[in-house]
Parts: structure tokens; C-alpha cells; sequence
């Protein structure tokens, strides 16, 4: 494995939400100390969880010196594509070039119920397909969005979004759980975000359908095999947890493996069971997976609802123990 990742949720105190956002912070700088390659926050709205994940970054840059920091994902039903290339783009340079945000499309969660909040005037016209990626991936590519440029008074204007920010581009990852999915985002030249959630379309079972969604990305690719795919599996290595950790940990896994065993809802969703054990006990599992067996980096999600110093345990056993039995080194 040549890049070793963490995803955390980000959940705070509603009544008192700065310290979840400091812990956030904590994990990221740790994520550091310990020689991960990447960290990644999810993105939550209208909930406990991180809802802005690109401000979060923006202060985890001014913590960290090495370690990318990445976006899984930014649904952009949420977003104006354009502001949020600025964002983007200022955030990766105040990182110096360590940003990667993921997105996806879709309308917003409970649409019907926020929709008169959030597009109040434009609500039956949005446009919540690939059209609005393709918007974002203009813009932080430098495209021109207008036909005005040059000097106006004493206010000089751009034709692009401003800052640019030229590798950013290349970074930009689109989370997909679908074959379609993962064909548009390899014939629009993104990286690939797979998680422990995809769509049961030839399949049900997750790892022949997630190793689909991978082959069908790369074909489509102007890199082909050589593009950028990350996987997303929920993993609890339990080397060094206490007792009361590992019954807490496989006690949380045994209450969501029911929904592994068949597609969920109209959609037929297919869950990945969560991985919980030791580390030579989850690199088995992992190398029976045909999926993991196709990438060369992941992003492991920890699990939600955890306490802080669950957080340290589960990321100091992943970057030195999991790892390395892997084949992964940690980056001085």
C-alpha cells in the first residue's frame, strides 16, 4: 500500500460545539505526528457534524505542515459552484498544495424540507447533476466565467475565479457508489472516492460490485490504470485497545452488520461490514477483498460516536501496526 488515509466525522456538542471542532483539529495534527499520508472530513448539514469542512481545513493548514487534507465529500447541492472554487482554491494555497476535495452530486438530504430555505426562489430549476461538477471543475481549472476583464477605476478584474491555484485540479476527487458514477468521473479526468456504501446494480456482493465501480473508472480514464482511486472502509484495529475499547468496538460493528447482508431501500445499497481486530486479522480480511486488492490507497473512515482517546488508540495501531503489516511506511 503506498498511501495510508483516515476519514473522521467531525461530531460536536450541539449546546457547546468548539471543543468537537478542537478534537477534529487534535486528530488531524496527530494524523501528522503519526506519518499518514492523508486526513478527510466528512461533511454534515442541519447536524452534530462537520458542516463546513473546507473552513475546518483552512485551520488544520495552519496546524500541519505535510499531511493533504481532503473533503469526503462536499455534496455541491449544497454549494454555488463558484464560490466554492474560491474557497478551494485559497484554502489548497494557504496549505501549500495539500488540498483535495471530494464532491458529489445529488439534491440536498430532506430537500423538500430545506429547499425553501435553501433555494428559495430556484428550487424547481436547480440543476443537481454532473453539469454542476463540470461548473466546479471549470472554475478551479481557470476557465473564464465572465466576458468583462481588465481595469475598471482603480479596481483591477479577472476573468477567472480568483485565486487560482494550478495543481488544484488534478486534485479534485469525485465520490461515487454507482457504475455510472464511476464512468463519468473517470471521462472528466477526477479521481475516484469509494467508500464502504455502493449502489447493488450486477451484484450483491460489495467487493465484486466496488471492484467494478474501479476497473469501470480506469477504462474510462485518460490515465488509465495509473488513475487515482481511494478506498473508504470502516476499520477498527484493536492491538493495543483496552478491554472495554474492543467490547465497545465490536459491540458498535455487531449493531450495523445486519445492514451488510442485502441491499437497503429502493436503491439497493450495499454497506460494507466494518472490520474489527487485530491488525493481522483485519490485513486477512483486507487482502480477501477484491476491491482493496485494486488500489494502492485508502482512506480508512473511523467510526462515528467514538470518544477522543478512542480516536488516538484506533489511529496510533493503524499508522503502526495495521500499516506497516500492509506493506505502508510512515512519511518523516
Amino acid at each position: 500500500m503506498r498511501k495510508l488515509g483516515f476519514l473522521t466525522i467531525g461530531l460536536f456538542d450541539g449546546a457547546d460545539p468548539g471543543p468537537g471542532h478542537e478534537s477534529t483539529l487534535n486528530v488531524i495534527e496527530l494524523g501528522e505526528r503519526l506519518g499518514f499520508d492523508s486526513a478527510w472530513v466528512r461533511h454534515r448539514h442541519l447536524q452534530y457534524g462537520i458542516s463546513s469542512p473546507v473552513a475546518v481545513l483552512a485551520a488544520a493548514s495552519q496546524r500541519t505542515s505535510r499531511i493533504e487534507l481532503g473533503t469526503a465529500v462536499i455534496p455541491l447541492g449544497w454549494e454555488n459552484p463558484l464560490r466554492l472554487a474560491e474557497d478551494l482554491a485559497t484554502v489548497d494555497l494557504l496549505s501549500g498544495g495539500r488540498l483535495n476535495p471530494g464532491v458529489s452530486v445529488g439534491p440536498p438530504m430532506h430537500f423538500d424540507q430545506v429547499k425553501g430555505a435553501l433555494y428559495p426562489d430556484t428550487a424547481d430549476v436547480e440543476d443537481f447533476g454532473y453539469d454542476r461538477v463540470r461548473r466546479l471543475l471549470d472554475f478551479v481549472r481557470g476557465e473564464p466565467v465572465t466576458r468583462f476583464s481588465g481595469t475598471e477605476g482603480f479596481e483591477v478584474f479577472s476573468d477567472r475565479v480568483e485565486p487560482h491555484s494550478p495543481g488544484l485540479a488534478g486534485r479534485l476527487w469525485y465520490g461515487g457508489g454507482s457504475l455510472r458514477s464511476a464512468r463519468w468521473a473517470g471521462e472528466n479526468g477526477m479521481n475516484l472516492l469509494t467508500s464502504s456504501v455502493v449502489k447493488a446494480e450486477e451484484s450483491e456482493d460489495f467487493a465484486e460490485i466496488q471492484l467494478s465501480h474501479i476497473r469501470a473508472f480506469r477504462s474510462h480514464h485518460p490515465d488509465g490504470d495509473r488513475a487515482r482511486v481511494s478506498q473508504g472502509l470502516v476499520v477498527i484495529p484493536t492491538d493495543t485497545a483496552s478491554l472495554e475499547q474492543r467490547a465497545k468496538y465490536e459491540e458498535y460493528a455487531r449493531k450495523r452488520t445486519p445492514r451488510t447482508a442485502a441491499p437497503q431501500g429502493p436503491a439497493r445499497m450495499m454497506f460494507a461490514p466494518d472490520l474489527v481486530g487485530t491488525s493481522s486479522e483485519i490485513a486477512e480480511r483486507l487482502y480477501a477483498h477484491a476491491a482493496f486488492r485494486e488500489v494502492d490507497e485508502v482512506a480508512f473512515a473511523l467510526p462515528f460516536a467514538f470518544e477522543h482517546e478512542d480516536y488516538v488508540q484506533i489511529l496510533t495501531d493503524m499508522a503502526t501496526r495495521l500499516g506497516p503489516v500492509l506493506g505502508w511506511s510512515p512519511r518523516a
